[in-house]
């Protein structure tokens, strides 16, 4: 079977899922809220005598977390368990929305210490070879922390363009799959959604890019959810980018098989 090939001369830009794609961030991300639901429904379950399904770092991470902001995981989470939590509180140590929130967060950055940041070459090589002919790039991810990831990894120069939680917060546009944050990428490189490619691993992401018909929708397959991505949007599904082949010059773009 040929690789997909990736036709440059109808692009102008790529807007690359940086949490799934660049950066092995996705499992941290999970891990994390793993850990503050673990901690969080251990007591929960001891005061209420009660017993709470805990959260998958895989299956719970891309149904509530997954391009959604931290709140809003708490929210949707813990309502999918029947437990209700206050918004915020004056008592600095109740569990509340924004603290679990926030121990997310917190939970990442210290790994983060810890651990250092693991990218992923192919994409890396890949994303140098687009800008080397010209191609814009933005990275677009729904983390609080994906300044400081990009900058610890090394990957900042990669990107014209960041758009994160913070940024969509600032600007007041909704969550994933809205597009209108992927949108506001476009807008602010100059670009048309129908001259720009999406590279993501996440089904919420390659949704939102075909709310939006951005085209093509390339998805890279790292946890499994090779028909789920077909379902909601994906273009085409490679294992890796490096799968994908190069040809043309700046300027729509398709993909065609060989």
């Amino acid at each position: 079977m040929h690789s997909p090939t990736l036709h440059l001369d109808r692009i102008d830009a790529v807007l690359v899922d940086a949490d799934h794609v660049v950066v092995d961030t996705a499992r941290l991300h999970g891990a994390a809220w793993q850990q503050v639901f673990d901690e969080f429904l251990s007591r929960h379950c001891a005061d209420e005598d009660v017993t709470v399904p805990g959260f998958d770092p895989i299956e719970d991470y891309f149904r509530y977390a997954d391009g959604r902001p931290a709140t809003e995981t708490v929210r949707e989470f813990l309502t999918a368990r029947g437990v209700k939590i206050p918004e915020e509180s004056r008592d600095r140590h109740a569990d509340t929305v924004h603290s679990l929130a926030a121990r997310k967060s917190s939970y990442v950055l210290t790994e983060l210490r810890r651990t250092g940041v693991r990218t992923f070459p192919s994409a890396v090589t890949l994303l140098r070879n687009l800008r080397e002919r010209g191609i814009r790039t933005a990275a677009v991810s729904a983390s609080r922390n994906c300044t400081h990831i990009l900058s610890c990894a090394q990957l900042t120069k990669l990107f014209d363009l960041k758009l994160d939680s913070i940024d969509a917060a600032i600007a007041g546009l909704p969550a994933l799959p809205d597009p209108a944050v992927m949108l506001e990428a476009t807008h602010r490189l100059g670009v048309s959604p129908r001259r720009t490619a999406v590279l993501t691993s996440s089904p919420v992401m390659a949704q939102a890019a075909w709310n939006g018909c951005f085209e093509p929708i390339i998805a890279v397959d790292r946890f499994g959810l090779r028909s789920r991505l077909y379902t909601v949007g994906a273009h085409v599904v490679v294992n890796e980018c490096d799968e994908l082949t190069i040809a043309g010059h700046r300027g729509r773009a398709i993909l065609a098989r060989g």
